[in-house]
């Protein structure tokens, strides 16, 4: 019985020596690992959270798509003014930009004043019966605006 209990004691006594006394070659090679585990891991975390956080609260310029349609400007008489070149319908006197032939508002064909001559002719016909310029009206880019008030402010919407 005494011999268990001394080889019981010399077993407590293995186990606690390697916490005691450890060698210390293992947690010395360990550090550079651990350095790299506790420190520069949640550093590189942060600064990947603060990015993603920047980019999706970012400020954003808000901006919409140019209407493709414009009232047509008024002469001294109260008159609607068409440019040449640019289809429009006369019974809305609106402006539309180069592509559509059928009015929005009102569903008329739309004219065209020819650039050449200044004789009025249906947006889907290319030649002038005038002076035979071949004038094909193609669609240009969307144009982007800023959004915000109408000239003269919020008013005078």
């Amino acid at each position: 019985m005494v011999d268990q209990l001394e080889s019981f004691w010399n077993l407590i006594l293995d186990i606690t020596a390697v916490f005691v006394t450890p060698d210390w070659n293992d947690p010395i090679s360990w550090l550079p690992l651990l350095l790299l585990v506790g420190v520069v891991g949640p550093l590189l975390t942060l600064v990947a959270l603060f990015w993603l956080r920047y980019l999706l609260t970012r400020p954003r310029p808000r901006v919409q798509f140019a209407d493709a349609r414009r009232p047509a400007p008024l002469d001294e008489a109260g008159e609607p003014v068409y440019p040449t070149g640019e289809p429009y319908c006369p019974r809305d006197a609106i402006i539309y930009e180069p592509g559509p032939t059928r009015c929005d508002v009102c569903g008329q064909d739309l004219l065209v004043r020819c650039p050449k001559c200044n004789l009025v002719r249906s947006a889907d016909v290319t030649t002038c019966g005038n002076c035979g310029l071949e004038f094909t009206l193609k669609p240009r880019t969307r144009q982007l605006r800023p959004a915000a008030p109408p000239p003269g402010g919020a008013a005078a919407a």
